[in-house]
């Protein structure tokens, strides 16, 4: 913007030149305009950055806090040796993974074998774009440097189920390139699970996308403040949503593709270090991002559940919703048995899919009423 030779680097005001102040006020006042790519997608990468570091540090210590959750209800200990209170255990992990040998079963597919890690980690990741932690429309930190959302996407909910149809690849193409019968088994019991599971949370979500009419996460969360929390008209969609959404990332009692009793380790049998880390990274994250849309679009998101709760800030509401869901993943893992195949099979085509197709059209019949009769706003 400005040489050297022009430039005051001193904040006691412009010596033939603006001083640094200065600078700073100019870049800020271009931050959201649109003929500055350059400041746009330094913007953009600093959120990411951050957003992307806090999906990270979250998730390793989600398997700190599940290890105590469950260690409570099982009356146990949990992590207790490696720090205080064992808040050391994942970084343990985390070194323990990195450093292991990463081996290579002699009749697997090398370039498959390779790249279904990458495919379950990367769109576990990328889905956090969408999530707004607080009103898109106003102003982040910093001077808009770290936005309220990566990607204010107008279609954010069909982006999102994309990329958990993605995620199932890796799960696939793992067991298929490993060589090994009992990965492969695992991998087909997933690629049936998650199809059938991920056609239930999306006919799940369709209830508040009608009563919402938008598809953007931002404007749900705007709509839930100004009228009421989408669980309460929509209790049956968000019960039909959790369940669906546990099934869909493989955790108890629904863990099928992974079950130890049966197929030692299910799809990622072979995969060693940090090849087997990054899908013990993609199972949490994902856990993450079902639990995050929860809050989002049934728990109102980062919006405080009453006007005079507002003092408290958005991101801090919206991380204790998420959490509050994450409880809820460690309760049921820590309780119920898991079920049999066909039990998983049968709970999501003879119980689930009729009753999120009935709340779809109920929903759908009480709307077009509502607007004719000019009671729905």
């Amino acid at each position: 913007m400005f040489s050297s030779a022009q430039f005051d680097w001193s904040l006691g005001g412009p010596l033939g030149g603006p001083s640094l102040l200065e600078t700073a006020a100019a870049v800020n006042a271009k931050v959201n305009a649109p003929n500055e790519p350059f400041i746009w997608f330094l913007q953009t990468f600093i959120t990411l950055f951050v957003i992307m570091n806090v999906v990270l540090l979250t998730m390793a210590y989600q398997t700190w806090a599940e290890r105590k959750v469950i260690a409570f209800c099982q009356l146990r200990y949990g992590p207790k040796r490696t720090g205080p209170s064992g808040l050391l255990q994942p970084i343990a992990d985390a070194v323990k993974m990195l450093t292991k040998e990463f081996i290579v079963p002699q009749e697997a597919d090398r370039f498959v074998f390779f790249i279904a890690p990458l495919l379950g980690f990367v769109p576990a990741v990328a889905a956090f774009a969408i999530v707004p932690w607080g009103d898109a429309n106003t102003e982040g930190l910093f001077g808009d440097w770290i936005r309220p959302v990566v990607a204010n996407l107008n279609i954010g909910i069909l982006y999102m189920l994309a990329l958990s149809s993605v995620g199932v690849y890796g799960i696939v193409m793992a067991g298929y390139s490993s060589g090994n019968k009992y990965s492969m088994l695992g991998s087909l019991r997933s690629s049936a699970q998650v199809v059938s599971y991920e056609l239930t949370l999306g006919l799940s979500l369709m209830g508040v996308l009608i009563q919402a009419g938008s598809l953007n996460l931002n404007d749900i969360v705007l709509q839930q403040k100004a009228t009421i929390w989408y669980f309460i008209p929509q209790f049956v969609g968000f019960v039909c949503y959790f369940v669906s959404g546990i099934a869909e990332t493989n955790r108890n009692p629904f863990d099928l593709p992974e079950a130890e009793s049966e197929l030692v380790a299910g799809f990622h049998l072979e995969y060693s270090g940090m090849s087997f880390g990054l899908f013990y990274l993609a199972e949490y994250i994902n856990m993450n991002a079902i639990a995050v849309v929860a809050a989002t679009l049934f728990f109102g998101g980062w919006a405080a559940p009453a006007s005079f709760l507002e003092f408290i800030p958005g991101p801090l509401w919206l991380f204790a919703k998420f959490a509050f869901f994450l409880f809820l993943y460690y309760w049921i893992r820590s309780t119920l048995p898991r079920f049999r195949y066909d039990q998983l099979m049968g709970l999501v085509w003879k119980v689930i899919f009729p009753i999120v197709l009935a709340n779809l059209v109920i929903t759908a019949v009480v709307k077009i009423v509502g607007i004719q009769l000019g009671w729905w706003a």
